[in-house]
């Protein structure tokens, strides 16, 4: 029972990659994955432009507060990296046999999305409010696209990290009812042996009735004991 937890098969199970692929828990991980890259390849690539034509020198696009930019970046990056950590997890997690081990994978991974979803929630507060103080320019025009797309994807990131720590919270549910269930059924003592079948002698016994203890017949005469006469 060790093997079937937290939402996974025994361990050592072979693991189908088309079946992996359509998890819903794996849909979510590739969502979110995709949203952190557009959220800093964005800000990278195209939140960073000249106030006029005659200073060459890059200002974030966001009210042209650096913190803005650098904020979203660095999100998007953990975001990035977290993704391509839990998935392999995932697609370990079954090899896993100890349930404390599964647990704390769940429990790891429960933490990280409740995390990622505060932070993308600050993230996509600071962008949209830096964004309706931006004064538009020329410059500002250029990459007004990227800086939508980044408030956008902020908020959807938020969403979908959500979803994630629900699931995750569903698997610590199911995961520790299958726990209990499993402690129920064996014994406390690791070491302690199973209740075997009864041995016999292989002959079956053709008696069917055995009278109770205590309640041998008496003799209505014993032996040495004379009725007297009146």
């Amino acid at each position: 029972m060790e093997g079937a937890s937290f939402g996974a098969g025994r361990a050592g199970g072979a693991i189908d990659p088309v079946d992996f692929l359509k998890q819903p828990q794996t849909i979510l991980r590739l969502a979110t994955w995709i949203f952190s890259i557009v959220v800093f390849g964005s800000i990278v690539n195209e939140c960073y432009v000249n106030k006029d034509s005659q200073d060459p020198e890059l200002l974030c696009i966001f009210n042209e507060n650096e913190s803005a930019c650098s904020y979203g970046i660095a999100v998007g990056i953990i975001a990035f990296f977290g993704c391509i950590f839990f998935f392999v997890v995932d697609l370990y997690f079954q090899q896993i046999s100890s349930v404390k081990d599964r647990k704390r994978a769940v429990l790891l991974d429960l933490g990280f999305s409740g995390f990622l979803s505060f932070l993308w929630f600050v993230a996509f507060c600071f962008l949209a409010n830096q964004w309706q103080r931006t004064t538009m320019s020329t410059g500002v025009l250029q990459g007004a696209d990227a800086a939508r797309a980044a408030i956008t994807f902020s908020f959807f990131s938020i969403i979908v990290w959500v979803a994630l720590a629900v699931k995750a919270l569903q698997r610590y549910r199911l995961g520790t009812d299958m726990s209990l269930f499993a402690t129920d059924q064996f014994a406390a003592d690791p070491n302690a042996a199973y209740p075997g079948y009864p041995t016999g002698s292989g002959i079956e016994s053709t008696e069917t009735y055995q009278s109770p203890p205590f309640t041998e017949t008496l003799d209505a005469n014993p032996k040495g004991y004379q009725v007297p006469a009146y």
